[in-house]
């Protein structure tokens, strides 16, 4: 059985501090990874792009997380003697249920040469990881693969293909890595029909390669209530018999703006994702209080699963700060995704860390959470 896991997402935090991005805890500046330690965290997550830059060189932003700045930030996990859970996008941006492109390099590939090429781009990373001294804990193949991956050809319903897909991946970590464990991720972890639905398809009618752990997205401003939450993992840990873990979940510490921080025109800034009338959907206020109170509820969600099979979670980009030049999208990217825009940062109201870079009483909630 997995320890249980205290992991957070922190994939743009090389990108920010280059800007200029500082941490403290108490008044006292210190290291984000050390501050997060000290406050119980034992896991790290980390994204991996496969090339998230224009053909003219030009970054996509969002952390632009390639393998050399994944393996830097992997090397400083280790070295903080932390769990690492590497999460393959197989694109060179943003992949979720709404987005699954296929990275440049393979486009026009058939379905077979997509299927080579997922089991090469693992291996070789795996190998280039593993070389480096930074052996990954837990292996994430694709991220929130509701809709499935490298559309068109593996996209929902076509489950075929997911399933070669998946696998390829699969096999190139137990290959390359067998003491790792083998994460699937679906986004909206309240959606019971979606779980059993896509696991059904993958396991039982497509004999996909055998994995550890379910991961579930659950953002409860878009993904039901925690009620909806406990029943849905009360049902897949069950009828799947694997270990369940958040690899995402969030909330907001306040509604205030950040225009300020990010010295971006108004034209220029998407701002904050939670916007009033998701904010109204959920049954805690986005204040520090609220995000503690639903920390709290959620950490108790997780302890009532069926064979405690709820092994944890991920908070999501905990200390993505606003600082003036991070964003979710550079003007490359946008014109990568064909997307209008704008940009900046939309998550900063939902860090564990308030704008200034000062630590919030969320961590003192998880620091002092004991799962029996």
């Amino acid at each position: 059985m997995l320890n249980y896991i205290k992991g957070m997402d922190i994939s743009s935090l090389d990108e920010i501090e280059r800007l200029g991005a500082k941490f403290y805890d108490n008044g006292e500046e210190g290291g984000l990874i050390e501050i997060l330690k000290r406050y119980g965290t034992n896991y790290i997550r980390l994204r991996l792009w496969n090339d998230p830059k224009s053909p003219d060189g030009e970054p996509y932003g969002a952390g632009n997380t390639d393998y050399a700045v994944t393996l830097r930030m992997a090397k400083r996990v280790k070295a903080a003697g932390l769990g690492f859970l590497l999460d393959f996008h197989y694109s060179d941006f943003w992949a979720d249920p709404g987005k699954q492109r296929k990275p440049k390099a393979w486009e026009g590939y058939s379905v077979e040469q997509l299927e080579q090429a997922v089991y090469d781009f693992t291996k070789e990373n795996m190998l280039g990881f593993i070389g480096e001294g930074v052996v990954p804990d837990m292996v994430q193949v694709g991220n929130e693969l509701s809709n499935g991956l490298l559309w068109p050809e593996g996209q929902v319903p076509n489950y075929g293909n997911i399933a070669r897909f998946v696998s390829a991946g699969i096999r190139a970590v137990k290959e390359t890595c067998p003491t790792a464990k083998i994460m699937i991720h679906l986004d909206n972890g309240g959606n019971n029909a979606l779980y059993r639905e896509w696991f059904d398809q993958y396991i039982n009618r497509n004999n996909g390669e055998d994995f550890d752990v379910i991961g579930l997205s659950y953002y409860p401003f878009w993904h039901g209530t925690l009620d909806d939450l406990s029943n849905n993992m009360n049902d897949i840990a069950v009828r799947f018999g694997k270990e369940l873990v958040i690899a995402e979940v969030s909330m907001g510490h306040t509604t205030e703006d950040y225009a300020a921080y990010e010295k971006l025109s108004p034209e220029n800034r998407k701002g904050m994702a939670t916007r009033p009338a998701l904010c109204e959907k959920v049954p805690f206020p986005m204040t520090k209080e609220g995000q503690c109170d639903f920390m709290r509820a959620f950490l108790d969600t997780l302890e009532k699963v069926p064979e405690h099979k709820g092994r944890g979670f991920f908070y999501w980009e905990a200390g993505w700060l606003p600082v003036a030049g991070s964003g979710w999208a550079t003007d490359a990217a946008l014109a990568y995704i064909k997307e209008a825009g704008p940009g900046g940062n939309e998550w900063a109201n939902q860090a564990l860390f308030d704008y200034d870079g000062n630590a919030l009483p969320a961590l003192q909630v998880i620091k002092e959470y004991q799962p029996v």
